[in-house]
């Protein structure tokens, strides 16, 4: 009973928080526009799986994803998981927990393949390069540099440096990495920034976070359990954006070697 309540708050609660969209749509649709919306009672039914899905979703996260990702950074971090039985004394050193910067990188990886935003953002970015872009290549390459940040932020939570010096340095990389990358691809790559930052990365990266800063002697949990996100938003530019110097250095290096066999011909 205690969970079909607070699925029926949620639910009333994702109404509410849905509505002012649905109202604004509806507004430029009827009083702009001065269309009747085609398809209304698709729309309808389909707005309604949407409340639905969200109310679920939420729900979810609340008494799976959260918790499994706290449990798991609090296992990992354990110093008799760590020491193998002993205790920690002291600061704690990096080397220690060489699994938890695995399982950030695991968790990073996986969780952006799986996340809705990016898989519609590569679906359209192939539709409109006629292919040139791959559906594939770019989920995996954004969720190669979401599981390299993610795992960097884990490092920074252990270590307990400054967020904004990572921050800082990794968008320094980012602007020189734009200044020479094919501009085509720019826009992209910063779009794939923010699609990584959605409804299945961030629960369980935020979880991880403060799982970590709560059980790693000497962190707090409002300095350094935030700032996983960060990562998870920086990384993948930098990743497509390397991707695309990649690609065009492949591209140049074959164009020379094709020149260089016509002129021996």
């Amino acid at each position: 009973m205690e969970l079909l309540s607070h699925l029926a708050t949620t639910t009333l609660n994702t109404i509410l928080d849905v509505l002012p969209i649905a109202a604004i749509l509806l507004f430029f649709q009827v009083v702009v526009v001065r269309q009747r919306p085609p398809h209304l009672g698709r729309l309808l039914i389909g707005f309604a799986y949407v409340l639905i899905g969200l109310a679920l979703f939420l729900v979810g996260l609340e008494e799976a994803l959260f918790p499994l990702g706290e449990i798991m950074a609090k296992q990992l971090t354990d110093p008799a998981f760590i020491t193998g039985g002993g205790t920690l004394s002291g600061e704690p050193f990096w080397g220690d927990y060489l699994w938890v910067y695995a399982f950030a990188a695991c968790i990073g990886f996986a969780t952006t393949i799986a996340e809705p935003s990016l898989i519609a953002v590569a679906l359209k970015a192939s539709s409109v390069s006629g292919g040139a872009v791959s559906v594939w290549g770019l989920r995996l390459t954004v969720a190669v540099g979401v599981a390299v940040g993610v795992s960097l932020g884990a490092f920074r939570i252990v270590t307990g440096t400054p967020l904004h010096f990572y921050i800082a340095a990794g968008y320094v990389i980012v602007v020189v990495q734009t200044i020479y990358s094919n501009k085509d691809l720019v826009p992209l790559a910063y779009d794939s920034g923010g699609v990584t930052t959605s409804t299945v990365t961030v629960p369980l990266v935020t979880a991880l976070g403060l799982g970590l800063a709560s059980t790693i002697p000497g962190r707090n949990t409002v300095i350094d359990g935030f700032g996983l996100i960060a990562f998870a938003s920086l990384f993948p530019m930098m990743s497509v954006l390397a991707y695309a110097q990649i690609s065009t250095w492949r591209r140049q290096r074959s164009l020379l070697r094709e020149k260089g066999e016509r002129d021996e011909t």
